[in-house]
């Protein structure tokens, strides 16, 4: 079942215009949303204009992502060490 021609604007003509611009609306708000979301950073600065405190923000940030990366290997089990090594490590109390 499809509409042609003189259905379709019947059927259009049906719909009350407020949907219409709701519609508009919303769609207009989302592309808004990205649009913003893609500019942080650029927009709103992300560290401070004082050299001294854009240090200290970036020292921050590079500890905190440091952090994160320990925590994965962590999770994941990778930092254990490799049983398969030739060089054989003691485990017990010495």
């Amino acid at each position: 079942m499809s509409i042609h021609g003189t259905e379709m604007t019947q059927y259009l003509h049906r719909i009350p215009l407020g949907e219409y611009t709701m519609v508009r609306k919303l769609i207009l708000l989302a592309i808004l949303g990205l649009i913003l979301l893609g500019e942080t950073g650029c927009l709103l600065p992300m560290y401070s204009g004082d050299p001294v405190k854009r240090n200290q923000q970036l020292l921050y940030t590079s500890e905190n992502i440091r952090q994160i990366q320990d925590e994965w290997e962590r999770l994941w089990l990778i930092d254990q060490p490799n049983h398969m090594s030739p060089n054989r490590r003691h485990g017990g109390i010495i």
